[in-house]
């Protein structure tokens, strides 16, 4: 069994009259990279200074390896904080920065020097001691900023939207190096961010937020693959959404009309009346010339856009406009060209409509 080394339980947090998480249960294990995810507003940074203990909580009790830490001070719980602007002392050189925290404690130089040397070692930063925050880099600041949180061996690393400022390519590469310097070192960490590709690329759990409360809890690709809510299917990725009404249910497949159009599913527990939503990610629809023979509908290719690495097409479907992707820039279609899409029946998301909807 995962030994669980955070857990935050019924906690609550309002500003005024205004209540920013509502009743939040959660258990982090131990060595596991966590990933906050959701939009702006919904939540996340302020779990995240309620673990630090730089806001108090309203309702509720946060543990830490067994412990309720929930009214101690910031100091006296294992965590470290990297936040989004770096926070480095600018007058002080890159090893005064990294060994801040264990000069605080007291810690004997000789000792300050030997882990100060280890941490540089780690983040590629040996030769940089006697810099100062201004003569480095974004990313040569992040690595830094990373190094000191690091040094004390904290139970959780706490990360705010550190990689925010950074160029796309630089980006990429330290959400690399974060986790595989995560998972060499075994340290639990708690990541925020609004971004669904550093989510998903690294994280071993993610925490859909909404609204101060959590809408999924789950591996990248169950959560991407398995959404539960129509919110999480949409926030995670692109998709196209039909919703439909199931007129016949089979032992194997139940059929759903779309509009004009009858639509096959894998049967679950569905009943006859049920209003569905049928999620459709553009990598899983296949572009057909010929008309098939089920799950199909016809389209006309509205627009083209080329990035790099694949080509989306627009498709214009009755009155709704679909993406559907493909590898490489072939110019396979033509802007206004008539087309059939199709896709394997278990690409198929399938969730039983909201009644909010």
């Amino acid at each position: 069994m995962k030994k669980v080394v955070l857990k935050i339980d019924h906690l609550k947090k309002s500003f005024g009259n205004k209540v920013v998480i509502k009743d939040l249960d959660l258990e982090v294990y131990e060595g596991e990279f966590l990933t906050l995810l959701g939009s702006s507003g919904c939540g996340k940074t302020t779990i995240l200074r309620a673990i630090a203990g730089l806001d108090p909580v309203t309702e509720g009790q946060i543990y830490i390896d067994g412990k309720d830490v929930t009214k101690l001070e910031p100091k006296h719980r294992e965590v470290n904080t990297i936040f989004q602007n770096y926070a480095l002392f600018p007058l002080m050189t890159v090893e005064d920065n990294i060994g801040f925290g264990l000069k605080m404690k007291k810690v004997p130089k000789q000792e300050i020097k030997k882990r100060v040397h280890e941490m540089l070692e780690l983040v590629h930063l040996l030769g940089y001691e006697k810099r100062k925050p201004k003569e480095l880099s974004g990313g040569e600041q992040q690595r830094v900023s990373i190094a000191r949180g690091l040094i004390n061996n904290p139970k959780v690393l706490l990360l705010d939207e550190p990689l925010s400022a950074l160029d796309q390519k630089l980006r990429k590469n330290m959400q690399l190096e974060l986790k595989q310097l995560q998972k060499k070192l075994g340290i639990t960490f708690i990541y925020v961010t609004h971004s669904q590709d550093e989510a998903l690329t690294m994280s071993d759990r993610i925490v859909l937020l909404k609204d101060g409360k959590i809408e999924q809890v789950d591996t990248p690709v169950k959560i991407y693959e398995h959404p539960n809510s129509l919110y999480t299917a949409q926030f995670l990725g692109d998709s196209n959404l039909f919703q439909g009404i199931v007129t016949e249910v089979g032992k194997e497949y139940t059929w759903v009309k779309v509009e004009d159009t009858m639509i096959k599913i894998i049967s679950q527990e569905w009943q006859i009346g049920d209003k569905l939503d049928i999620i459709l990610r553009p990598e899983n629809i296949k572009i057909s010339l010929n008309e098939e023979t089920e799950n199909v509908f016809q389209g006309k290719i509205i627009d083209q856009i080329y990035d790099g690495a694949s080509t989306d097409l627009i498709i214009k479907v009755d009155k709704k406009t679909i993406n559907a992707m493909y590898l490489g820039n072939d110019k396979l279609y033509n802007k206004g060209q008539m087309i059939y899409i199709t896709w394997d029946i278990e690409d198929a998301i399938v969730l039983k409509r909201e009644p909010y909807e």
